[in-house]
């Protein structure tokens, strides 16, 4: 059978199809390349799986409803979903609030939509956010906290999209599964987050904005244990129609001063920074209670930023040619 997964070209869904055509199976991915940043590195991270007989693609826009609708049809032994594409970014979500509605939270129907109609679906995984938390003081966050509280439209979308899972599941009996993702970074990682940002600021010279005047803190959680974690989770669906939520993250909340001083390590160059307060629709601090995921998948991560930051960086450097 087949797994679709959207936002292949993505920083986590290329690497979950990576993961997946190595174990043998097969892929049909789709993307529809948005220029939120620049598509050249959404195109090399596609290239290598375009390169497997396994992997299909299909450039599509999760939002325009009758093109996707018709992969039904087109795709009948498809029996799993992973369901990563989105609009990202809190801060750009204030700025331009219908785009992220329109991907986040009509793309994200339609992908319901889609799901009810594979007669054989085995599960459905999406990915939601640590955003969703918002206003909420009591850390680590748990999958049990109110979240009726976010702090950006982003998170807003993130929470309307479980919502929507809980009424689809409700109605259509699906087996449905959202992984709230903490601050993910690694090689291929998303130019607008923060380990890029600050990689390249130090190599040219230029100051990094640390907000909430470098006192944030946040879960970062390195790609390769939330790849392992997704796939877990993919791969034991409930027994019975349900809709489950899930934390992934490094359980881990690391001050952003002490990521500065492993890029400084790792690049041998000393940051510039320059002390912001905090953007509206900004956490202070982030942090994963991930006891229920490791109960029930026997996931736990096992890369530390004093490893993955320097993994980062020598990959960062490959690809930009450093």
């Amino acid at each position: 059978m087949t797994i679709l997964i959207t936002g292949v070209a993505g920083f986590v869904g290329s690497q979950v199809a990576r993961a997946l055509l190595a174990r043998g199976e097969r892929v049909v991915g789709i993307d529809n390349f948005s220029p939120y940043y620049d598509p050249v590195l959404k195109f090399a991270r596609v290239k290598p799986l375009r390169d497997n007989k396994a992997f299909t693609f299909r450039e599509l826009d999760i939002a325009e409803r009758e093109p996707l609708l018709a992969l039904a049809d087109q795709h009948r032994d498809i029996d799993r979903i992973v369901h990563l594409a989105a609009q990202p970014g809190v801060r750009q979500s204030i700025v331009d609030p219908y785009a992220y509605v329109q991907t986040n939270v009509m793309g994200h129907l339609i992908m319901l939509e889609l799901a009810r109609r594979f007669a054989n679906l085995k599960h459905f995984v999406y990915a939601s956010s640590s955003s969703v938390y918002g206003a909420n003081a009591e850390l680590p966050y748990r999958t049990a906290d109110r979240v009726d509280h976010p702090v950006s439209v982003y998170a807003a979308t993130k929470r309307s999209g479980e919502l929507l899972t809980d009424t689809y599941v409700h109605l259509y009996k699906l087996k449905a599964t959202g992984l709230r993702y903490f601050t993910v970074y690694g090689p291929w990682g998303r130019p607008d987050m923060s380990p890029y940002i600050f990689a390249k600021a130090i190599l040219e010279g230029r100051p990094i904005k640390l907000f909430h005047l470098g006192f944030a803190k946040r879960d970062f959680s390195y790609i390769d244990d939330i790849v392992a974690g997704t796939l877990a989770v993919l791969d034991k669906p409930a027994e019975a129609p349900s809709h489950r939520v899930y934390n992934l993250g490094a359980a881990d909340s690391e001050e952003i001063i002490h990521i500065v001083e492993l890029f400084e390590k790792a690049l041998g160059k000393k940051a510039l920074t320059e002390l912001k307060p905090g953007e509206q629709g900004d956490m202070l601090e982030t942090a994963a209670d991930i006891t229920e995921t490791t109960r029930d998948f026997g996931w736990k991560p096992k890369v530390k930023v004093e490893e993955g930051i320097p993994k980062f960086v020598e990959w960062f450097k490959a690809y930009n040619g450093l």
